[in-house]
């Protein structure tokens, strides 16, 4: 049910995407907002849609970063090229794609997918249907439940990608599960108050 508070704000606003938004809101604030980035629902619509795609991009992230090195092909530093004549690898592979051509064809792939991705309507936008959702998720009852869950799965993910590039920093060239192992083996030794790197950028 949406609150007066709600309401009101509707009435205050033609904009359809800040309505949109204010209804999202409600099925997906906790009322945790320091920053008050909420306040208006204009920019509410847009902070919206870019967390639901840096949610999406950062749990597809953890799971390539865990998985490649679960699998034994690598770990997710492994993979990307350091140096501009360095050449990337996928799955423990060479690839001989070297940085330069790795940035410019992603350049490219992104560049046409968030056109066509902007040119849609704002609810297509975050939630396209359609051959994205080959499981047919989207015409179930619980389409709702599901919208709170995989935003509340890659607000984790988010976390737990940032907790992975800080690994990273307090262990040169190790990854997550290496490092999660050495964690369980040893806890009272290897946590991140004997690790002086533990904590990124200080």
């Amino acid at each position: 049910m949406i609150s007066r508070e709600d309401e009101g704000r509707r009435r205050k606003t033609d904009d359809i995407d800040g309505w949109m938004c204010i209804v999202s809101r409600a099925r997906s604030d906790y009322g945790f907002d320091p920053l008050k980035l909420g306040e208006k629902p204009e920019n509410l619509a847009r902070y919206r849609e870019a967390e639901l795609m840096h949610a999406r991009w950062s749990m597809l992230g953890v799971a390539g970063a865990v998985a490649v090195e679960a699998t034994g092909y690598g770990t997710w530093v492994d993979a990307q090229p350091t140096t501009w004549d360095g050449t990337a690898k996928y799955l423990g592979n060479e690839t001989h794609a070297p940085l330069f051509a790795v940035i410019g064809v992603n350049a490219l792939l992104m560049a046409y997918v968030e056109a066509r991705r902007g040119a849609a309507s704002a609810e297509e936008r975050l939630y396209p249907g359609g051959q994205f959702d080959p499981a047919g998720l989207s015409k179930g009852k619980d389409f709702e439940t599901l919208k709170r869950k995989e935003l509340a799965n890659g607000r984790v993910a988010m976390l737990a990608f940032l907790g992975i590039m800080a690994q990273n920093q307090a262990n040169p060239g190790a990854g997550p599960v290496a490092t999660l192992a050495s964690h369980i083996a040893d806890p009272w030794h290897v946590n991140v108050a004997t690790n002086a790197a533990a904590i990124p950028w200080l």
